[in-house]
């Protein structure tokens, strides 16, 4: 999936300051790059996330676990906790704990969604940022597919 209309910063993990604005090269970036910068997250807007229900990804290393996260707001109903939390238990693969954390936010109407990008099928360190996203929109849309058919029954 391209992403369309992409914009891209650069900020400080601790002040969430906008260190610098990118262009759509930095994709090509690998995912690495947040290794080497551990005091870096990027931000990510693109009208694409609209099809995952996303306004923007952030992705980061965390700290503790030294694992690759993805961080959104999925705009799906408090409803749909059960699902949510069974997609991400079932879907996660790995031995290592599954540090995902799925918090509904009433304030915002959504869900703040923190998923270790690593534990996702098909990831691996060498990819380049554009590939990472890709499978973290098709994980997301995986896990729109389970809340609707969950929905229907």
């Amino acid at each position: 999936m391209e992403l369309i209309d992409v914009y891209i910063e650069l900020c400080d993990k601790e002040t969430e300051e906008t260190l610098s604005e990118q262009n759509a090269e930095f994709l090509n970036k690998p995912i690495s790059y947040l290794k080497q910068h551990q005091n870096e997250f990027l931000y990510i807007e693109s009208p694409t996330f609209e099809t995952i229900k996303a306004e923007s990804l952030s992705l980061e290393l965390d700290d503790v676990f030294k694992t690759y996260m993805v961080l959104f707001g999925l705009k799906v109903q408090k409803k749909h906790a059960s699902t949510i939390k069974t997609y991400l238990n079932e879907n996660l693969h790995g031995s290592e704990i599954k540090n995902f954390s799925a918090m509904f936010s009433g304030e915002d109407g959504l869900w703040d969604l923190n998923i270790p990008i690593d534990l996702m099928e098909g990831f691996q360190e060498n990819m380049m940022i554009e590939e990472v996203l890709s499978i973290t929109i098709n994980f997301v849309s995986n896990l729109l597919n389970a809340i609707e058919q969950n929905n229907e029954n």
